[in-house]
């Protein structure tokens, strides 16, 4: 994928910011857990098109967080 074009792109459903999956060729918009397929070095913006997340994918890209500190 061209850093310049997915600088530049968003979801087509809030307009918020996608994460690139290079492995899955896929751009995820954490905000509405949807999926959006690239093919042939094409994004495919269509909400049609994307598939809904699961929780677990979800977790995945979220950023790791400390493991609480336990109290003494």
């Amino acid at each position: 994928m061209n850093q310049k074009l997915l600088e530049i792109l968003v979801c087509p459903v809030c307009k918020g910011p996608l994460v690139y999956k290079k492995e899955e060729k896929e751009l995820i918009c954490k905000a509405d857990r949807l999926a959006y397929p690239i093919r042939d070095d094409i994004p495919v913006m269509l909400e049609v098109e994307a598939r809904r997340i699961s929780l677990e994918e979800y977790d995945a890209l979220a950023p790791q967080r400390p493991a609480p500190v336990a109290a003494e």
